[in-house]
């Protein structure tokens, strides 16, 4: 599944660039029966700061065991903010920079954008249907994912090594250049998907993110519709041969709705410690 957006798309993209300064400032977070670990970090689940989106709003999370360690990273967004979404035939592309809880364990993650695409997007034999993009950045590169930048081509064409390539997953086919979704990056998808015109029906998918000979983000991307029904989805998350940095990396993908909060919760969790080699 190639995740291409074309000059609409780049509209919604450069306004990314502005909001990115907002990316590194620290959020209000809230400790849920949490304290702090031997690592310096809170424990238990940590909240980032509220951001409105429908009738309700969407915040990051972070959960960490109690010896400070992140075990979960992921978005919570409530009940109420399926409805209300912009969806009128002059609707664009919301985005929204959500940051992480400043207090939490450092999952590798930087922070996550958030983007409602209520017409969805190109290629729109696949991804035609309102949705949600969510972009999990393990750094805030989209400032210099720039197409009139001089480099542009070369970086985008700069794929990482073979061994760090998560098992089954390939960049889209033609030039990357071509390819690559401006403050964005280069859109890699799972060949298990079979993501083909005319046979997929899109309703979820996990997505990896390439700039410059590196990995910067996982996305998780999943239609309204789909998410409206209270889904119940756990699968592991497939892992490449090596790893490119030191840090903790997600084995696990889910998404669920919990009951109690009355939240949609989108989880990448079983954080594991890799070494980079």
């Amino acid at each position: 599944m190639t995740t291409i957006r074309t000059a609409a798309g780049m509209t919604v993209a450069a306004c990314a660039t502005a909001l990115l300064a907002g990316c590194s400032a620290p959020s209000h977070s809230h400790a849920h029966g949490g304290s702090t670990g031997a690592a310096g970090a809170a424990t238990g689940t940590q909240l980032g700061e509220e951001s409105p989106l429908g009738l309700g709003t969407s915040r990051t999370y972070v959960v960490g065991d109690d010896a400070g360690r992140p075990t979960e990273v992921g978005i919570r967004i409530s009940e109420a903010a399926l409805d209300g979404l912009p969806d009128g035939p002059e609707a664009t592309t919301q985005m929204s920079m959500l940051a992480l809880p400043s207090d939490a364990p450092d999952t590798g993650f930087d922070h996550v954008m958030l983007d409602w695409n209520p017409h969805g997007h190109e290629p729109a034999a696949l991804f035609a249907k309102p949705h949600f993009d969510m972009h999990f950045y393990t750094e805030a590169v989209q400032h210099d994912i720039d197409p009139t930048a001089p480099d542009f081509a070369r970086q985008a064409a700069n794929l990482p090594d073979p061994k760090y390539i998560p098992q089954g997953y390939a960049p889209p086919p033609g030039p990357a250049a071509a390819n690559a979704v401006p403050f964005m990056g280069l859109h890699w998808t799972d060949a298990a998907d079979n993501a083909v015109p005319g046979s997929f029906d899109f309703t979820e998918v996990l997505l990896n993110g390439s700039w410059d000979g590196k990995f910067t983000f996982i996305e998780p991307m999943m239609t309204l519709e789909w998410l409206k029904t209270r889904p119940s989805l756990r699968e592991e998350v497939k892992q490449p041969a090596s790893y490119q940095s030191t840090g903790y990396y997600p084995t696990v993908y889910s998404v669920r709705f919990d009951e109690q909060a009355r939240e949609y919760v989108i989880a990448l969790g079983g954080l594991t410690m890799r070494q980079a080699s």
